[in-house]
């Protein structure tokens, strides 16, 4: 009989799959329970290479796992990613106006937050990826809906306070350009890194969504206003042609971006209210132009199938009451398990269409490898908690 369960054992690592496979739940809280004591990161890409991914924890990835953990009744592991995430927002080693990195190290949120890099041996120095400690709008949305998200769950009020000082930070990022709305960030390290002048319809959906509970969080009416203007940017990026959400603005901040994306399509349906009008036609080109395997692939390419973004997917259908629907897009990502009990970032190296920004002549990438995101987002479908609403239903 031993032998026969190491023989299982042996098997399900080989196929990538685990042989007891735990809830995303499970796992995401196991993720934490390795972590040092105290407030800390997780690691994005736990088994990636020495190099820019090596011990990288992305700012969207573990706010995400604190939403999640959170919408898993696990209020205090996510708090400890809160807490890692308020020592990032006091304590990095040069800013201080309210804006975060987005990635760190991971492992315990050290004074001052360590952020993430590697020795190049060729050029014998340390590096550091310029994307990485830029700061992009959308990843601090969704830092602002982690702290938003634990303080609705009675965490406590320093998480509403962090995120308003974040709000403050992303309002410098306005652009009064038609149409109004977010830009992207900015890219590169201090002193004076690049303004990314693009406005992306994911990054406006993320912080409709974030201002919209810090409105009601601290009963101003000035991110109420904010949120509707970035929710208009969404809703004028919808092309009735294409029956789809296009990716938002060129550097120009008006010339429409038609690259498609899946996170285009599905999260204006959980984040704002008047995009549900849209959700069959976005539902619809989402299935037939990126449907692949049983999931879905990140854009219109299809080169493989995006774990993450099947999710997201899973989790549109259990909200919108297309039960089948969901219970299929979650069985294709069970196929993508790793032997960990997480899932891998894709089921092959899979381009999204977009320009890597630290490298133009390469495509962004997801691979075949083990990756915390869509962990916390098979969570989130596991539980049907939108992280946008931080409740177990659509916008209203």
């Amino acid at each position: 009989m031993q032998r026969f369960v190491a023989l299982l054992a042996v098997l399900a690592a080989f196929f990538s799959v685990p042989a007891q496979a735990s809830d995303a739940c499970s796992v995401l809280a196991a993720r934490v329970a390795h972590l040092p004591a105290g407030p800390g990161f997780l690691t994005s890409y736990p088994t990636a290479p020495a190099g820019p991914l090596q011990n990288t924890a992305f700012l969207y990835g573990n706010a995400l796992s604190a939403i999640a953990l959170t919408g898993c009744g696990d209020v205090k592991d996510g708090a400890r990613i809160g807490d890692a995430i308020l020592v990032a927002l006091d304590h990095d080693r040069y800013w201080h106006d309210g804006r975060l990195r987005n990635s760190y190290a991971g492992g315990h949120a050290d004074k001052p937050v360590k952020l993430a890099g590697w020795w190049d041996k060729t050029q014998n120095r340390w590096m550091e990826d310029q994307y990485q400690v830029g700061s992009d709008t959308g990843n601090m949305a969704w830092a602002m809906l982690a702290l938003l998200v634990l303080d609705k769950a009675g965490a406590g009020s320093r998480y509403r306070d962090g995120a308003l000082r974040m709000a403050k930070w992303v309002d410098t990022q306005f652009d009064t350009r038609a149409p109004e709305g977010y830009m992207g960030g900015t890219f590169g390290d201090q002193p004076q890194p690049t303004v990314n002048r693009w406005k992306a319809t994911e990054h406006n959906t993320d912080l409709a969504a974030a201002f919209t509970l810090l409105a009601a969080a601290t009963g101003d009416a000035h991110w109420r206003r904010r949120a509707d203007t970035a929710s208009a940017l969404v809703l004028a990026m919808w092309n009735s042609a294409c029956g789809c959400f296009e990716s938002g603005t060129t550097e120009d901040g008006s010339t429409r971006n038609t690259t498609l994306a899946l996170d285009a399509q599905l999260w204006p349906l959980l984040a704002i209210p008047a995009a549900r009008s849209r959700a069959d036609t976005a539902v619809k080109t989402a299935m037939e132009r990126m449907g692949l395997r049983g999931g879905f692939a990140y854009g219109g390419g299809r080169s493989g199938l995006w774990t993450e973004g099947t999710e997201q997917g899973a989790l549109t259908m259990k909200l919108l009451g297309r039960t089948k629907d969901a219970q299929a897009l979650s069985a294709a990502t069970e196929k993508n398990r790793a032997p960990d009990g997480g899932y891998f970032a894709a089921d092959t190296t899979m381009s999204t269409g977009f320009d890597l920004q630290t490298d133009v002549r390469q495509r962004r990438v997801y691979y075949h490898t083990p990756a915390l995101a869509p962990l916390a987002w098979a969570a989130l479908a596991e539980q049907g908690f939108n992280p946008f609403t931080a409740t177990r239903a659509l916008p209203r």
